[in-house]
């Protein structure tokens, strides 16, 4: 038999070890993105952009610097509050839209 492989017609004899070397290969590939990954904590990835703000805190943050400046009374500040649906001193977000309070509301 001329045309036929040294070996005996059957896989060769280093095969199985590629196949587990490969194998090896891909797990350690899994291993360090699930290391990754929980290094990372979850959220957002990195090139996200975070939420926009809602455009109430933009009105809630200008009604607050203009009764600061005194260009309001407090009954036309409180008036303006309540067409917000807004308690000043109850609201527990931070500037960047996340919970104040070490995340406890």
């Amino acid at each position: 038999m001329p045309n036929m492989p040294h070996w005996g017609g059957g896989p060769p004899p280093f095969f199985p070890a590629i196949g587990a070397a490969v194998f090896f290969l891909l797990f350690l590939l899994a291993l360090a993105a699930f290391l990754f990954m929980a290094r990372r904590g979850g959220g957002r990835p990195p090139w996200a952009r975070s939420a926009p703000e809602p455009p109430e805190t933009d009105a809630k943050r200008t009604l607050a610097d203009r009764f600061a400046r005194g260009d309001l009374t407090v009954e036309e500040f409180m008036e303006r509050a309540s067409v917000l649906n807004w308690t000043p001193g109850t609201d527990t977000t931070d500037g960047d839209g996340k919970n104040g309070r070490n995340g406890k509301r």
